[in-house]
């Protein structure tokens, strides 16, 4: 009778919770609050279990300065949110219908769902805490190209959540966080010792290939895009129209001066194993 009483008040329990989500936490309404709020917590959480992994397996840890594991843990936080956020991206964009032409006759540019508003909140909770830790350690974190990149994305991203405007357009610019875990993971090699090793030289070229797919071929794609569907992106606010327009043109430059600095790199790394 114990048991089953118990059994009895834990689904009591588990029945309020899911309630609570489901009206609360998860309504249309609150999701772009719950959803940033949940990004910046998630980010908060993973520093913190990378410091404490760092501190107990890995033992180049300790022998970093304060600001290389500063920057260890957060590395890891954008990491682990290129995965999340690449990985949402080329699901709404490729596979889901929501930005389907057959699919519905609402303009493309004003389609959304709660769960497309949901991921690009949690990227606005990444972008605002990777954000807040660029300018509290300026520059030790990145310098002014890195603090340009992050507001015209932060500022994108929120507007997108917010208006449920254009989101189609925010999420393939995104699909450019791909390249992110190969840049952090040539930094750990980098301070590792591990800069003469193959696994260096593979990083390079693998960097190399997604940032031409991702950053170069694919925004050439969005802006064709955005070309054959011009009349859906005029009916958007002026405010939309402009970040639709001028954010991912400016990335696009910053993405061609980083791939030139990448190619000279690559052929540096390449030069010095012959």
């Amino acid at each position: 009778m114990v048991v089953s009483t118990e059994i009895m008040t834990f689904k009591s329990y588990q029945i309020r919770a899911n309630s609570f989500v489901k009206e609360y936490l998860l309504a249309d309404s609150l999701i772009p609050y719950t959803s940033v709020i949940g990004g910046i917590f998630a980010c908060k959480m993973v520093y913190d279990l990378t410091q404490l992994i760092g501190t107990n397996y890995f033992k180049i840890y300790s022998s970093f300065s304060k600001m290389q594991r500063i920057e260890w843990n957060n590395r890891a936080i954008s990491t682990l949110h290129a995965i999340f956020i690449t990985s949402m991206s080329l699901y709404m964009v490729f596979c889901s219908n929501l930005f389907s032409d057959d699919q519905s006759t609402e303009l493309i540019t004003f389609r959304s769902s709660s769960l497309s508003t949901f991921a690009l909140g949690v990227s606005v909770g990444y972008f605002l805490a990777d954000f807040v830790m660029i300018l509290w350690f300026f520059p030790s974190l990145g310098g002014y190209e890195y603090v340009i990149h992050h507001l015209f994305s932060l500022v994108a991203v929120a507007y997108s959540m917010l208006s449920e405007e254009g989101q189609l357009y925010t999420y393939m610019v995104l699909i450019s966080e791909t390249t992110t875990p190969g840049i952090n993971l040539r930094w750990y090699l980098d301070a590792a010792g591990m800069k003469r090793s193959k696994a260096y030289v593979i990083n390079g070229v693998v960097i190399f290939i997604a940032w031409l797919v991702a950053r170069i071929l694919l925004f050439i794609y969005m802006f064709y895009h955005v070309y054959l569907h011009f009349d859906q992106v005029e009916q958007m606010h002026t405010y939309g129209q402009i970040l639709v327009m001028v954010v991912p043109l400016v990335l696009a430059v910053m993405n061609l001066v980083w791939f030139s600095k990448i190619i000279k790199g690559l052929r540096k790394t390449l030069a010095k194993r012959q």
